[in-house]
């Protein structure tokens, strides 16, 4: 089993070390299981059980002051389940999972997939605050939150995304971004499957659902290859960015040159920044990115 995942393509972490590990850990777990679904759905519950990324415990505020989690699963055969807008969900993956194998469709949404979660023996009602998230949160001035979008729209226009409640880089310039979504894609030599969980950006207005859970945009599966995107969510979706990886590669393009193709093109057509990962039928592994940085892990184990 060989598995690469991917802590979010963003600015450059403040303890990159711990989140390393964290990384180094999940990859090594995934690599332990006999199936690409298992062994994708093994590395990025670890991911989402740590505070240190935006998924699970610890994920990204929106406006109104409640967390919500996204996440998405596929497989070589096109198989595919999504969820989004899941309060006190940390598992999100799991429930995509459930999607995709438990259910006719692909994607369920907010309170009916987070009663699906229960139904199915995964875990509600979790807090998912971080000493992070409520330090951020707390440094802020947040207007009262009385339901009405026009207000909340107006606070977070210059906020949205921002790294720091003070809406500053860490090098004291403004405008970086949260970007730490996770991500995983496996090859067992017959399969593959791709994987991403996210708890969406910071201070996105309340309901916004980003790329993650949008099938060819945070996340796509072929028979070619498994890609798993992390970044500018919007500007993710607007050119389907795993879909293109993806797709380079079932041009014949190996998984380094499919994923550095589609991160140029993006950067060309958004102006933004982004990152993936590529596992291809051929077992050859890429990664690309425009952000500051990006920190990967990968195992590979004999089944």
């Amino acid at each position: 089993m060989q598995v690469l995942v991917h802590g979010g393509a963003g600015g450059v972490p403040n303890e990159p070390e711990p989140r390393q590990a964290v990384l180094e850990r999940a990859a090594d777990a995934g690599s332990e299981r006999s199936d690409p679904v298992d062994a994708v759905e093994a590395a990025v519950s670890i991911l989402e059980s740590s505070p240190r990324f935006n998924a699970g415990v610890g994920s990204a505020v929106q406006s109104d002051g409640e967390i919500r989690t996204d996440a998405g699963i596929m497989t070589d055969d096109r198989a595919v389940g999504a969820v989004c807008s899941m309060p006190n969900v940390e598992h999100a993956l799991a429930v995509a999972r459930v999607v995709m194998e438990e259910t006719p469709h692909g994607f369920v949404s907010g309170e009916h997939a987070v009663a699906l979660a229960d139904r199915y023996g995964i875990e509600t009602g979790v807090d998912l605050w971080s000493d992070r998230t409520r330090d951020r949160w707390g440094d802020l001035e947040c207007p009262a939150n009385d339901g009405a979008p026009g207000d909340e729209l107006e606070w977070i226009r210059d906020r949205y995304g921002r790294a720091d409640p003070d809406g500053r880089r860490n090098d004291g310039r403004a405008g970086d971004l949260d970007h730490d979504t996770v991500g995983a894609v496996a090859l067992d030599g017959d399969g593959l499957a791709a994987a991403t969980s996210t708890g969406g950006r910071w201070l996105a207005l309340a309901g916004r659902v980003g790329d993650v859970p949008q099938v060819g945009c945070g996340f796509y599966c072929s028979p070619a290859a498994a890609v798993s995107a992390t970044g500018a969510g919007e500007d993710i979706a607007r050119v389907t960015l795993s879909r293109r990886v993806a797709s380079h590669a079932e041009g014949g393009l190996e998984a380094q040159a499919a994923a550095d193709l589609a991160i140029e093109e993006f950067a060309e057509l958004t102006g933004s920044t982004a990152g993936v990962i590529v596992l291809d039928a051929r077992g050859n592994a890429g990664l690309a990115f425009n952000s500051q940085a990006m920190q990967t892990a990968r195992a590979t184990r004999s089944t």
